[in-house]
């Protein structure tokens, strides 16, 4: 822009492009509906908005941002294509349009997007470290409200992705405060996190290793985030792998790891078998410590100056002193990536010959674990339970288990 207009991007691969995002996003729109109704008014009987699982509530958080944040892609990508096919020129400056328009429209979705990938994860911790901590969550409605802080913040803050826009000062400011504010409900989540964890009796099983690694993975990128957050220090990090490392650690890779949280979590109810827990725990100290052996080297790598978005660094002198950092980063990528390989041996191997799993393999309490495994057609076989406890009644004093399920009787004691 307008380097996507026609005269330098000719052919139709660019318009394919630009309206099969419009086609994506109005998915994604249809089904955050979907989710957004079910949630209102599906929910099984008994369970009040206070008694749902985090995850639901990550994900209704989810489904509202998609809502917001699409409708400024679908727009900008439209305006594209109108540039490209009958001469509007939205984005132009030429002709009167503005490219940094298009910047706007772009990260008014692109930083939502970023919490749009990460929220499921987070509901997907929350769950897990509290059923393998066998401890209710620390601060159920905390958690929730950040939640929702972190879904309304993530709007108001697109203008640090353009600092070097040349912006006004004071907008730059405005950004900046504002990005600094979303890192409170993302701290609470966290401390609430290691405060769920404090005192628990738990059960290294592979989905709580990653649940931990996920939280690992979100403080240790979320730390470089306030740096990135001042105009001051952004502008002359901003192009250097110090950006790289940040974003691939808190959104990338831990967005990753709550997806294999999740996997290894639900495998059991999916399939009626257990995944293999020692391919499982190999699979993700491997993962693990081959993250950060990659990203990590990057803050550095970025604060000596490493450009992003180059193919080569043998032409610039003070850069090519940085290539054995590259060839470790390079060597420590190939291991990751081969050691995923043994998740996906694990996956399908774990589907035909896996142990049998019992309907509730993890002594966990919520709705989906009170159903055979894997479940019937329509999930309960007619049935549909009624919930009478939290989600997170776990350790209760004088409970013949250390668990109640959300379905036991309201005589049952709970917390």
């Amino acid at each position: 822009v307008p380097l996507a207009g026609p005269s330098f991007s000719p052919g139709k691969r660019a318009d394919i492009w630009a309206q099969m995002i419009t086609f994506t996003e109005m998915s994604a729109l249809t089904v955050s509906v979907s989710i957004i109704t079910t949630v209102f008014k599906l929910r099984a009987p008994g369970m009040s908005l206070n008694r749902m699982p985090m995850f639901c509530w990550s994900q209704l958080t989810t489904a509202f941002m998609v809502i917001f944040a699409m409708p400024a892609v679908m727009l900008s990508s439209t305006m594209l294509l109108l540039d490209r096919l009958v001469a509007t020129h939205f984005f132009n400056p030429a002709e009167g349009g503005d490219a940094l328009l298009y910047q706007h429209l772009f990260w008014f979705f692109g930083h939502p997007e970023v919490y749009i990938a990460i929220l499921p994860g987070m509901g997907v911790a929350s769950q897990l470290l509290s059923t393998f901590a066998r401890k209710p969550i620390f601060g159920y409605k905390a958690m929730v409200y950040a939640i929702m802080a972190i879904g309304v913040l993530g709007f108001v803050v697109w203008g640090h992705h353009m600092f070097m826009s040349g912006m006004s000062p004071y907008s730059a400011f405005a950004f900046s405060i504002m990005t600094m504010a979303i890192g409170v409900p993302s701290a609470i989540k966290t401390f609430n996190w290691l405060g769920t964890l404090l005192h628990g009796r738990i059960r290294l099983q592979t989905p709580m290793l990653f649940a931990i690694g996920f939280v690992s993975l979100f403080v240790s990128g979320g730390l470089s985030g306030p740096f990135l957050a001042q105009p001051l220090l952004d502008i002359p990090l901003h192009d250097t792998y110090f950006v790289v490392g940040h974003f691939h650690l808190i959104m990338g890779v831990a967005a990753i790891f709550g997806i294999f949280a999740a996997t290894y979590y639900w495998f059991p109810k999916m399939f009626g078998r257990m995944m293999n827990e020692r391919m499982g725990q190999i699979h993700f100290f491997l993962t693990l410590a081959g993250t950060y052996a990659i990203f990590m080297p990057m803050h550095y790598l970025g604060l000596a100056g490493q450009t992003r978005r180059y193919s080569q660094f043998t032409e610039v002198a003070y850069q090519a002193k940085l290539i054995p950092l590259q060839t470790f980063i390079t060597f420590a990528a190939i291991i990751t990536i081969a050691a995923q390989f043994i998740f996906v041996v694990n996956l399908f191997w774990s589907m035909f010959k896996g142990r049998k799993a019992s309907d509730n393999p993890w002594e966990a309490t919520t709705l989906e674990w009170t159903t055979a495994t894997p479940p019937p057609h329509d999930n309960f076989a007619g049935h549909i339970p009624q919930v009478f406890h939290g989600p997170y009644e776990y350790s209760v004093p004088g409970a013949p288990r250390d668990f109640i399920m959300q379905t036991d009787p309201a005589g049952v004691t709970a917390h």
